[in-house]
């Protein structure tokens, strides 16, 4: 039962070559997971030490990664199965590995590995971060390889890799792991879901670069020029509750220089309580040296103002109310890009895909859209309302 290559697919087995990256890509449940984690089992088996293992979050690396119902320990037999201290993985035969989270870049300083394995590349926050930091500490050994594996979105980070020198890609089907799945999900999931654009990306594992009918398209991203600054916005699409299962606060900071607006940068929170958000905001507003605060009141009301107002009574605060659909909001704006009006800063991929995913139904990929919020009130103030320019430099 443990010998994988008589049961894996020839896409779940490394392929041949010298190659640096293996970048893995499949829908859903076509047997990404069990693939890294048997790849893993084999270093470990062949004493490669230390070994990566890089999800979105902690959390969700020691779940799904390494006791996952397809994780390390699954797959493992009992007598070289690793234990998990902490965040550390230690083997019977003397190799290491640790569980690091890509959602904190920092975290990947000092360390060094001989191999690593990233799950859901194209999920990470700061992906370009996370994964730029793990390449300075994969330095050890003979061949230091790495794994990623992904379902498939047009991220920065994903159409890097598959054009990099040394990476070499595999693709896989939900189809192609039915043997292996619930029929209740082929039945329900699968069939719903294909042939249509969503099924194309989660089922089929297919790059599909741009949402049809989506307001934003990658090729509108523009890098901003030299010049100087009029006006900055800190805008704030605050969230109803500050719970773990809230939605996030959006948090956008835009600049005006003419008849062109530049995205300056994004800190958006998430699972944020109302004082932390507000403290967010305040401190955006300062470091960029910012005009005002816009901040969405429909959920919050006085209450918003109030929160701002006690990290920073003089903090300006101009309270804005939406009337209309989301994705109405967003056409004028929308249309700024297309214009070639609005250039964004380097560094603001999240805000990116959650644009690009952005649909007619005012969701993007099924959540609430809390960067695109906040960018909408930032860019209507500055390019849609009527401000009297002042000048600063860039």
């Amino acid at each position: 039962m443990h010998d994988w290559p008589l049961w894996a697919r020839a896409a779940q087995l490394p392929p041949p070559g010298d190659w640096t990256t293996w970048l893995l890509i499949g829908g859903r449940g076509s047997g990404k997971t069990r693939a890294g984690a048997e790849w893993v089992r084999g270093l470990a088996a062949a004493g490669v030490t230390p070994i990566a293992l890089v999800g979105e979050t902690m959390t969700e690396a020691i779940a799904v990664m390494v006791k996952g119902e397809s994780g390390l320990m699954s797959v493992t037999p009992i007598e070289e199965r690793p234990r998990l201290v902490g965040p550390t993985l230690l083997w019977p035969n003397g190799v290491v590995g640790s569980v690091l989270p890509a959602s904190d870049p920092e975290r990947f300083r000092g360390p060094q590995f001989a191999a690593a394995w990233c799950d859901e590349v194209a999920k990470w926050p700061n992906a370009e971060a996370a994964w730029d930091m793990l390449q300075f500490g994969l330095r050890l050994g003979e061949r230091p390889r790495q794994l990623a594996t992904t379902t498939p979105q047009p991220t920065r980070l994903l159409k890097r890799l598959l054009a990099e020198e040394g990476c070499v890609s595999t693709r896989m089907t939900t189809a192609e792991n039915r043997n292996h799945l619930a029929d209740a999900f082929l039945t329900a999931v699968v069939a719903r879901y294909r042939d249509t654009v969503l099924g194309r990306q989660e089922l089929e594992g297919e790059l599909i670069e741009d949402l049809p009918g989506a307001l934003w398209s990658r090729s509108m991203f523009r890098t901003p020029g030299n010049g100087p600054l009029e006006r900055i916005v800190v805008a704030v699409d605050p969230p109803v509750t500050g719970g773990p299962r809230s939605d996030a606060c959006g948090i956008v900071v835009a600049g005006r220089m003419g008849e062109r607006a530049v995205v300056l940068d994004d800190q958006t929170l998430k699972q944020a309580r109302p004082l932390n958000w507000a403290r967010k905001a305040v401190a955006a507003f300062h470091a960029h040296g910012a005009d005002l605060i816009v901040a969405e009141v429909n959920q919050g009301g006085d209450l918003v103002k109030s929160l701002i107002a006690q990290v920073d009574a003089n903090v300006p605060v101009k309270a804005v109310r939406a009337n209309r659909g989301k994705w109405l909001r967003a056409e004028p704006v929308a249309a700024l890009y297309a214009q070639g009006r609005v250039a964004h800063r380097p560094g603001l991929s999240a805000l990116e895909d959650e644009m690009c995913a952005f649909g007619a139904d005012g969701t993007s990929e099924g959540h609430s859209p809390d960067r695109v919020d906040a960018l909408v009130w930032a860019l209507t103030e500055l390019m849609l309302n009527h401000v009297e320019p002042r000048v600063r430099g860039l």
